[in-house]
């Protein structure tokens, strides 16, 4: 910092003005501090800053030790938020979702001097595991229990899962088949409970849900049972991945989609767009997610108090080529306008 005061040919106290973006610098200083910052490569000592200020400006992500397109966005979004505010962060993967678990990946992060937690919950059992926080420790959770005593951050599944069903409902299809997620985990429990919901209120058969496991593979598998059924036609889909199983087994079984079957999944992968054809899908904004998630944990830091919020992220239905209405409705509209 002294290399940099000197060849800037300002004070120590100026350079620490500038790295901490204080509003008091002009700005003809400001740009001869930052060049000399980079001729000479220098960067803030974290560990220096923690020792004097007693902030580390670190915290922690507890998330699954998972590729799936949800967690994974969910982790990108908080961490894109924290660069944004010039935290630093963390993260301690779980191997297990049981309650040992997570405790002890939360010990881990505050051994480490974290000064606040967000953890990726989406399973009932990670969610059940927060009740044994240590005292004090600000803690956000995303996707966690609506009930739980701490801050909750969650996309609003079950509206999209309405929506979802509500367009193919709307499109004609006399009812709408499901295929599920995971049954220890919340969101697909809120999907299939706003496809259920919005069923009932329409007066349309419930038909049985087929169990996913989100991959591509168990979508391949109900998607053939679902393409032996003529009755079908329409299916609401409970992640994009087990959606692109479900198109590729009608296309095997000669069932047409749209022109047979419609189909809508949810997430908005970026491959989405090109499967064949193009996915309507459930849109999910994971960078709003990371932007709440953050602010809240900062706001528990600051205040020292940690509260029991709901934030409830809107879903966005993207409608594209693999819903279209239902060819009977099509034919029944055609032969009464004709009778009149």
């Amino acid at each position: 910092m002294t290399d940099v005061a000197q060849l800037a040919g300002v004070s120590h106290q100026t350079v620490s003005r500038v790295i901490n973006k204080h509003p008091s610098v002009a700005a003809t200083t400001r740009m001869r501090v930052l060049a000399a910052i980079e001729e000479l490569g220098y960067r803030p000592n974290s560990a220096a800053r923690a020792l004097v200020t007693g902030r580390s400006q670190t915290l922690g992500i507890v998330t699954l030790n998972s590729t799936l397109y949800g967690p994974a966005s969910t982790l990108y979004g908080i961490e894109q938020a924290a660069l944004e505010s010039q935290y630093f962060i963390t993260v301690a993967s779980l191997r297990s979702t049981d309650r040992p678990a997570v405790r002890q990946a939360i010990s881990r992060l505050v051994d480490q001097g974290v000064e606040g937690v967000v953890v990726i919950a989406p399973l009932v059992s990670v969610a059940e595991a927060l009740a044994d926080l240590p005292p004090g420790l600000p803690v956000v959770a995303v996707e966690g229990d609506a009930d739980a005593d701490i801050d909750v951050v969650t996309v609003d599944q079950k509206a999209g899962a309405q929506a979802a069903t509500r367009h193919l409902l709307e499109l004609g299809h006399r009812t709408v088949w499901h295929v599920a997620g995971p049954a220890d985990w919340l969101e697909a429990r809120q999907r299939t409970d706003g496809w259920r919901t919005t069923l009932e209120q329409a007066d349309a058969e419930v038909p049985p849900p087929l169990r996913g496991d989100w991959s591509a593979r168990s979508g391949f598998e109900s998607g053939g049972v679902l393409a032996r059924m003529p009755d079908v036609t329409a299916v609401f889909v409970s992640n994009d991945s087990m959606a692109v199983g479900v198109l590729r087994a009608f296309h095997e079984y000669g069932r047409t989609v749209p022109g047979d079957i419609s189909v809508v999944g949810f997430d908005d992968i970026p491959e989405s767009a090109y499967y064949s054809p193009p996915l309507t899908t459930v849109r999910q904004d994971f960078g709003e997610v990371g932007r709440r998630s953050l602010a809240l944990l900062l706001d528990q830091i600051e205040s020292g108090n940690r509260v029991a919020q709901r934030h409830v992220v809107e879903t966005i239905l993207v409608v594209r080529d693999s819903t279209a209405p239902n060819i009977g409705t099509k034919k029944r509209t055609t032969t009464k306008a004709r009778m009149h």
